[in-house]
């Protein structure tokens, strides 16, 4: 028993110093906490899907009382608004060319007449397919404007209806399921990159002989150097929590106990990786790149901006390798719908699978480095 007390002593120590190494300096602390806070709103405002402003362009070949109908719906429909009305065809090119419009609704002369002998009257989209996602959220706007004025004019008898109910996100917003994934995407960054850079800053700044000569072994060293960024990385979640529950008014669906806990199997596992790229480094430069190149795969592979089932198959395989992937997994469906530890439990072991074998490797590593 004593002597598990003075390991733990021992450790206590370590971490109180990493603690100080890294916030001792005032301008470490603004690092630490300012780029979670500014990266998760630009990421909330900025990284959207959601077709709230779509400029068009209208060409009313027909000039009559349903076109200019159909028109006022599209005008007042709260997303479409025109920038241009055009005359002939010919000017088509010119407002999507330049980017002015976003799409161009093409009305042809014989409108109002098809529509009244009970004819079909197509109406023709011309869309700017250099940004395929908003075009054809643009065109499905289009399409329900069209719909509620068929219905309205009784043009469409509709013998089966649809209604249509999202679950864990009643509107569709893209930021409901990625601001929770932020949580562990802009914590991972600063949890790598300082647990990386733990023992290379010690070699370049010249401690690194001294920490040799005390009594601590390799793997109290590796145990020393992991909790500080563990403890840092789930106050920076913290932070994208906040702006989650209380600036973007996401509402929680399930248990902070549960949340946490899957929070902190993630951060191990990455403090792992970090300390086993910290080992191999020689200097502070290496750790920094060695930390970049890794970066990019992880968020790639991770399911945040494109679904891994949408991967090919070999991509597929290798986000296994990636804990970020089952985090974002595991937090989106904790928070949006309020599932238990166990029901995740499958994201839950490759990353204490990744952990086990991480912080040993770091600790080899650091061992073999010293021979």
């Amino acid at each position: 028993m004593a002597a598990l007390i003075e390991f733990f002593r021992r450790l206590a120590n370590l971490w109180r110093k990493e603690l100080l190494v890294i916030l001792k300096d005032p301008a470490n602390r603004i690092v630490l906490v300012s780029p979670v806070l500014v990266q998760g709103l630009l990421f909330g405002y900025a990284v959207t899907f959601d077709l709230n402003d779509a400029p068009y362009a209208l060409l009313d070949q027909s000039h009559s009382e349903m076109s200019e109908q159909l028109a006022s719906r599209l005008d007042g429909s709260g997303i479409f608004h025109r920038v241009a009305t055009l005359r002939a065809p010919g000017d088509i090119s010119g407002v999507i060319d330049t980017q002015k419009a976003l799409l161009v609704v093409q009305i042809p002369a014989d409108f109002q007449t098809r529509l009244t002998r009970g004819e079909p009257a197509p109406l023709q989209l011309i869309l700017d397919g250099r940004n395929s996602t908003t075009a054809s959220a643009a065109a499905a706007g289009v399409a329900n404007v069209v719909a509620d004025f068929n219905r309205e004019r009784g043009l469409v008898a509709a013998p089966l209806s649809v209604v249509t109910r999202a679950w864990h996100n009643p509107n569709l917003e893209t930021r409901w399921p990625l601001i929770p994934a932020l949580i562990a995407s802009l914590s991972m960054l600063q949890t790598l990159m300082l647990s990386a850079l733990s023992v290379a800053r010690e070699r370049e700044q010249g401690t690194f002989d001294q920490l040799l000569v005390t009594p601590y072994a390799p793997l109290e060293i590796m145990l020393g150097k992991a909790l500080p960024p563990i403890l840092i990385g789930l106050v920076q979640a913290t932070l994208v929590l906040l702006l989650a529950l209380f600036w973007f008014r996401i509402p929680l669906a399930g248990s902070l106990l549960d949340l946490y806990g899957g929070l902190l199997v993630f951060m191990v596992s990455c403090v792992g990786l970090g300390l086993s790229i910290s080992a191999v480094s020689l200097n502070m430069q290496q750790a920094m790149l060695y930390t970049f190149v890794l970066i990019m795969p992880i968020m790639l592979l991770s399911g945040l901006s494109t679904p891994v089932r949408n991967m090919p198959e070999a991509l597929q395989m290798a986000t296994y390798l990636n804990p970020l992937r089952f985090a974002i997994d595991l937090i989106q469906r904790i928070y949006l719908e309020g599932v238990g530890l166990f029901d995740v439990a499958h994201d839950l072991w490759p990353m204490l699978a990744m952990a086990v074998v991480t912080l040993p490797l770091s600790a080899w590593l650091f061992r073999n480095r010293l021979a």
